[in-house]
C-alpha cells in the first residue's frame, strides 16, 4: 500500500514535512493528529517509513457492494483495525484495547483526540477516553501532529480532491510516565488530553475551541436546520402574502367592473326616461291642439 498509495500522493501533491526526525525509528509511540480531512489517514502514513495503524469505524469493512468490497479492502491493506462505535462504552473500550495491542508490538498508534473531523478547520477539545488511556496504559510516548491544509484538498462530502500541497508538522514525543498507574482517574486523563491539544495547536496555528467536535456538528447541523425551515417560512409567508395581494387586486376588479355596470344601467335607464313621452304639460302646442 505504500508503494501503491503512498508513492503516487508523495508525486502528486509533493506534502512538505518538518519534525520527521522525531518519529522513533523503532519502537511504540502515539501518534495524536488533528484531523481536517479523510485524506489524514493517507498522507500521514505516506511521508513516513513505518507502518502506521489507526482505528476506523467497523462500517468502512461491512458495507456492502462493490464499493464497500474495495474500501474494506484498502483499510485492511493499510492496517486500520475496525471498531464498532455503536455500543457506547463498550466500542470505546474496544478502541483502547486495539491501540494498546499495537504498541505492545512495538508498532506506530495514530489516533484523532477530537474524535470526527473538524467542522470548520477549527481545532476542537480533545476526547480523554481513547488518547490518555492509551498512552498511561502502554507507557509509549505521545508525538503530537499538525496536519495543514488538508481540509482544503478534500473538504467534508467531496469526492475528488483538489491537487495542492499540505503540510504535516511532527512535533517533539511527550512523556506521561509521572501518571503511570492512573489511567482511572479522570481529572489525569484530561490533563493529559489538553496538554497534548496544546502541542497540536502550537504546531497547526489554528484556532482553539473549547467543546467536542461532535457538539460542533450538532449545533451546525441544527442552525442549517433551522435556517432551512426559517427559509421555508418565509417562503410560505410570501406566496401567502401574495394570495393575499391577488385576492385584493381581484376583489378591487370586481368592485370596478360592478361599479362600471352600476352607471352603465343608469344611462341606459336615463335614455329610456328620455324616450319615453311627455306629459301634457310639456307637450308642444301644435301636438295639444291636435290631441284637443
Amino acid at each position: 500500500m505504500k508503494v501503491a498509495i503512498g508513492g503516487p500522493l508523495r508525486v502528486a501533491f509533493r506534502p512538505w514535512v518538518e519534525g520527521l526526525e522525531n518519529i522513533p525509528a523503532e519502537g511504540a509511540a502515539i501518534l495524536a493528529s488533528n484531523h481536517l480531512s479523510f485524506s489524514d489517514s493517507f498522507f500521514l502514513p505516506a511521508v513516513l517509513d513505518r507502518k502506521v495503524t489507526f482505528i476506523a469505524k467497523a462500517e468502512y469493512f461491512t458495507t456492502p457492494g462493490v464499493k464497500g468490497r474495495l474500501t474494506a479492502a484498502f483499510f485492511k491493506g493499510v492496517g486500520q483495525l475496525p471498531v464498532d462505535r455503536s455500543g457506547g462504552r463498550g466500542a470505546g473500550e474496544a478502541a483502547v484495547r486495539s491501540g494498546i495491542e499495537v504498541l505492545e508490538r512495538g508498532e506506530l498508534f495514530g489516533i484523532y483526540p477530537e474524535g470526527t473531523r473538524s467542522p470548520d478547520g477549527r481545532l476542537y477539545r480533545g476526547k480523554p477516553g481513547g488518547l490518555a488511556r492509551v498512552a498511561l496504559a502502554s507507557g509509549a510516548p505521545v508525538i503530537p501532529v499538525a496536519m495543514i491544509d488538508t481540509e482544503k484538498i478534500q473538504p467534508p462530502g467531496k469526492v475528488l480532491p483538489k491537487i495542492m500541497r499540505p503540510g504535516i508538522r511532527i512535533g517533539e514525543p511527550l512523556d506521561f510516565s509521572r501518571y503511570q498507574g492512573m489511567e482511572h482517574d479522570r481529572f489525569v486523563l484530561r490533563a493529559v488530553t489538553d496538554e497534548v491539544m496544546y502541542e497540536i495547536m502550537k504546531l497547526s496555528g489554528q484556532e482553539y475551541v473549547d467543546m467536542y467536535a461532535t457538539a460542533a456538528k450538532r449545533q451546525i447541523a441544527e442552525a442549517a436546520k433551522a435556517e432551512k425551515e426559517a427559509e421555508k417560512a418565509a417562503k410560505a409567508a410570501l406566496a401567502q402574502a401574495e394570495k393575499d395581494q391577488a385576492e385584493k387586486d381581484q376583489a378591487e376588479k370586481d368592485r370596478a367592473k360592478n361599479d362600471a355596470e352600476q352607471r352603465a344601467e343608469e344611462q341606459r335607464a336615463e335614455k329610456r326616461r328620455d324616450a319615453e313621452p311627455r306629459d301634457m304639460g310639456q307637450r308642444d302646442p301644435e301636438q295639444r291642439d291636435t290631441e284637443q
